[in-house]
């Protein structure tokens, strides 16, 4: 299984472009923040933000459970480069001990169709395997970005 790849740290390469990750549902606060930093830094900005969509089989009112256990689970962490500072600002709380990535995937509230479709298609046991795998690459993801946030 391939790794996710991460926007986010590619367009930090360039090492001008401001980047943002962002979840309104989580955090409306620093969405706004991340927009308005984006709006004002001089140059190449890029946000990514996390939308719930009924086309995952979401219902709109457990988008906001969905997208912060996203983040808690650090699916999506919440982060920020700003080129003009140099630093990378984590937003997320790492609380992937107890906020399960692959187990709210499979869930009757937070599940999506994809993974439902998954399980379908190579049944439960493997399914959850190959999203525990997943999790992994996300906690590295995770440990990654601490540690540019602490740089």
């Amino acid at each position: 299984m391939q790794a996710k790849k991460n926007l986010g740290l590619m367009q930090m390469q360039y090492k001008d472009v401001y980047v943002a990750y962002v979840s309104m549902g989580t955090n409306p606060a620093a969405t706004v923040k991340a927009f308005n930093e984006a709006e004002n830094y001089n140059g190449p900005a890029i946000i990514i933000a996390y939308a719930h969509c009924i086309e995952q089989g979401l219902l709109t009112k457990t988008g906001p459970a969905h997208q912060k256990a996203a983040v808690e689970s650090v699916h999506f962490p919440l982060w920020t480069y700003n080129p003009a500072t140099g630093k990378v600002k984590l937003d997320s709380a790492d609380k992937s001990d107890t906020v399960s990535f692959a187990k709210n995937a499979v869930s009757k509230e937070l599940g999506e169709n994809r993974f439902k479709q998954l399980i379908k298609k190579v049944g439960e046991e493997k399914a959850m395997a190959m999203l525990e795998k997943s999790e992994q690459g996300f906690k590295e993801n995770y440990a990654l970005l601490k540690k540019l946030s602490e740089m």
